[in-house]
């Protein structure tokens, strides 16, 4: 009998959020519209596991002023959106929870 793998629970973070939106835009350093973006892409080298549309991990955020989040969503390829800027959302997750 195969066992179903239970679902974790998504890692919620409400005090690294609210750090994150003081934080300015990592685009383009607006810091007055700042959303704490999730990042729902998988990077497995990293630890970064597939948590799935509806239980994205608090800890694995960045900083986005309101008009390049809503281009981050409207692109549909969260990582095409990344590679346009030229940056890498792992790192800039990763740094922010260095701080």
């Amino acid at each position: 009998m195969s066992e179903l793998r239970q679902r974790d629970p998504r890692q919620k973070d409400a005090k690294h959020l609210a750090w994150i939106r003081t934080q300015p835009c990592c685009i383009c350093g607006d810091n007055t519209t700042v959303e704490a973006a999730h990042i729902r892409s998988t990077n497995l080298v990293i630890g970064k596991d597939d948590f799935g549309w509806g239980r994205p991990s608090d800890k694995w955020v960045t900083p986005l002023c309101g008009a390049h989040h809503r281009e981050q969503h409207a692109m549909g390829d969260e990582m095409k959106f990344w590679k346009k800027y030229r940056m890498n959302p792992f790192t800039i997750a990763i740094k922010m929870r260095e701080r």
